[in-house]
Order: C-alpha cells, then sequence, then structure tokens
C-alpha cells in the first residue's frame, strides 16, 4: 500500500480529481465531459463506467499506480440523512447510490468511482460531509405542514472545511464557535453552527435566496398554480426551479463572469436580478443569525461566489452587523475530502459505518 489519497469531485459536467501526499498535492486535474459524450445515458448512475475509465486514464497518465495510493476519497451524494464524518463507502451506501432515491446528482457518482479504485488498489474509499448531512434539531424541521418535513440538503463539504478552519486560525475549537457560514454557488447554503454541529441551514432546492440556477423558496400558492395549469409535467418544473432557476431563468446564463460583463455594459436587468439574489442571501443570514439568538462569532463566506468583488461589495453592508466577517473564495472541496481522510488515518477522528 502507498502514501498517497486520490480525491474524487463528480459534477454535472466535469469530474475534478487531485492526488494528495500528506497535505500536500501533487496532481490535480478537471476531466471534462461534453453534452454530445453524456447524452447517451439515460441516467446518472450510467455514466459510472465512463467516468471511473476516464479517472484511471488521468492517473496512468500522470504515472500514478494504484499500488501508490493508501486511500481513495470522493464527494458523497444524495445519501439518506447523516451526521457530519468521514464514512466508509460500503455496500448499503453503493445500494442507496444506484436507486437514488433522494434524487439523481453527479455527487451520487463519487462513491461508486472510489470504490472501483480502492478496490483496485486494496485500500478503502471514504466519502467526506455528504450534501445529506443532517444535525438539525426536531424544531428546525417543522414546516407548518404536517405533511411535508424540511429536507436538508446543502453543501455540507466546503461549508464544514471551511469552518473547522477559520477554528484552527482562531486557534479555538470548532466546537465552542457560533457562526453563520455563507456559501453562494450555483445554488446557495447558508447556515448556522453551534457546537460543532450545523443546526440549521437553507436548502436552495427547496427554500432561501435564489443561486445561478436554483429557484429557492419561491411564493408556494403561485406555485401550485404552475403546476396545476397543465403547461408543464412534475420533471419540468422540477428542472424550472432546479437548474433552470434562479438567475438563469431571468438571464439565460449560469456564469456569474457573463452577468459581470453585462452589468458593466449597462444590462440594468443583470443589475436588478444579481443585487435580488444578494439581497435574499444576506436575508437568510439574518435568519441564521436568530437561530444563533444573536450571539455569533463570525459571518463566513465561501463558495464561487465569493471571488466576485460585486457579488461581496453588495453582500457585506447588509450583514457586518451580525458579527465580524471573513471571506473564503471558491470552494477547496479536493482538499476537504483529503482532510477527513487524513483526520481518520492519523486517528484523530473514527469513520463512521454507513447503513
Amino acid at each position: 500500500m502507498g502514501q498517497l489519497i486520490l480525491a474524487i469531485n463528480p459534477g454535472s459536467t466535469s469530474t475534478k480529481i487531485a492526488v494528495f501526499d500528506g497535505h500536500r498535492e501533487i496532481y490535480k486535474k478537471t476531466i471534462t465531459h461534453s453534452a454530445e459524450e453524456l447524452a447517451g445515458f439515460h441516467s446518472v448512475y450510467e455514466q459510472k463506467d465512463y467516468r471511473t475509465a476516464l479517472v484511471r486514464k488521468a492517473l496512468q497518465e500522470a504515472g500514478i499506480s494504484p499500488s501508490d495510493l493508501a486511500a481513495v476519497v470522493a464527494r458523497g451524494g444524495l445519501l439518506k440523512p447523516l451526521e457530519s464524518g468521514t464514512y466508509v463507502v460500503n455496500e448499503a451506501m453503493l445500494r442507496d447510490l444506484e436507486r437514488a432515491e433522494r434524487g439523481e446528482h453527479a455527487s451520487n457518482l463519487g462513491a461508486v468511482i472510489a470504490y472501483e479504485i480502492a478496490r483496485e488498489a486494496g485500500v478503502s474509499a471514504y466519502i467526506v460531509d455528504p450534501v445529506s448531512v443532517d444535525e438539525l434539531p426536531r424544531i428546525a424541521k417543522i414546516t407548518g405542514m404536517a405533511e411535508i418535513e424540511k429536507p436538508v440538503l446543502s453543501h455540507a463539504l466546503n461549508t464544514k472545511a471551511v469552518a473547522k478552519r477559520y477554528a484552527r486560525e482562531r486557534g479555538v475549537p470548532y466546537d465552542n464557535l457560533r457562526l453563520v457560514v455563507i456559501h453562494m454557488g450555483s445554488g446557495n447554503s447558508v447556515s448556522a453552527h453551534r457546537g460543532g454541529r450545523m443546526i440549521d441551514v437553507t436548502n436552495s432546492m427547496e427554500e432561501g435566496s435564489f443561486g445561478m440556477d436554483r429557484a429557492g423558496g419561491v411564493p408556494c400558492v403561485q406555485l401550485l398554480r404552475l403546476a396545476y395549469s397543465g403547461k408543464y409535467d412534475f420533471r419540468t418544473l422540477r428542472k424550472k426551479l432546479f437548474g433552470e432557476g434562479g438567475v438563469y431563468s431571468y438571464l439565460g446564463t449560469k456564469d456569474f463572469r457573463e452577468v459581470e460583463r453585462r452589468m458593466g455594459e449597462g444590462d440594468e436587468r443583470a443589475r436588478e436580478v444579481s443585487e435580488a439574489m444578494v439581497y435574499q442571501i444576506a436575508k437568510d443570514a439574518g435568519s441564521m443569525a436568530a437561530v444563533l439568538e444573536g450571539k455569533v462569532d463570525a459571518v463566513l463566506v465561501t463558495g464561487g461566489l465569493a471571488k466576485s468583488g460585486w457579488v461581496l461589495e453588495k453582500l457585506l453592508p447588509r450583514i457586518e452587523f451580525i458579527a465580524p466577517v471573513k471571506v473564503y473564495p471558491g470552494e477547496d472541496e479536493l482538499r476537504a475530502l483529503v482532510e477527513g481522510v487524513l483526520r481518520v488515518l492519523s486517528g484523530e477522528e473514527e469513520a463512521k459505518i454507513y447503513s
């Protein structure tokens, strides 16, 4: 068995991989998948062999053998509600990902690809803080309609990694901090952290601020009217909410760089929609401050949109009253995955078993 750790992060049109020697990244590649290449697959799960072969090919080209690996780790998918932590990929997890009962998403492929490569290497495969991390108390799940419970899906991997990074920088245990964490990307997750747990979070598939391609919380009665209008079936309307919602539904692009270009050319619609998104994100942050009873040590801002000076210029004045703000631009999810495995391999944490 080698000493290297392979990290895998499947996205809708790419598979990002990196190889680490301890905390040091020694190789990184983004494998892109064209629409034409993906068109032949009827489901996300059917892409597993295709994507696994491409990961193997990339490693071979980089001169990295399976025997060099000590572990393989991947982004977790739409699994059952789980506590935060690092989980061993096992047969029960693979069965649930194949069934995709909580929905199809590219992240569902992570554990599957990791398992195949780890099996070849004779090592364990892991996932870390999947999108289904659920540490909310019962009170946070009551929706106001007895038949519906709040579903918890979020950018848990990056959110938790940034919270723990801030704790290390401060020299304070994560468990001792009260934080509001704002992740902004294609979808937004705004969360409250206390006692080392994410005790509330917005799920942009269902609620909260709209993002680049997610509608967030739209007026429910108007949505019902649309659903019963006869214009849409379930799959089409769901796609309008998740994948074709948010900024994309107004401006026809999912790239905020394009939106900024339009604003720079005087496009008032682009400016209005962008300001509305930031306005809603700030509202979500205020609600999470209320969850923490106004006792907040810091507000952490992260994700791809945190790279935008325009977004920060509009957002920070609305949230700085809550607590000191620290910005962590982008999302280093591959490193966050590896850090989760290293905590297990070093004995700092115990790997959890999915069942």
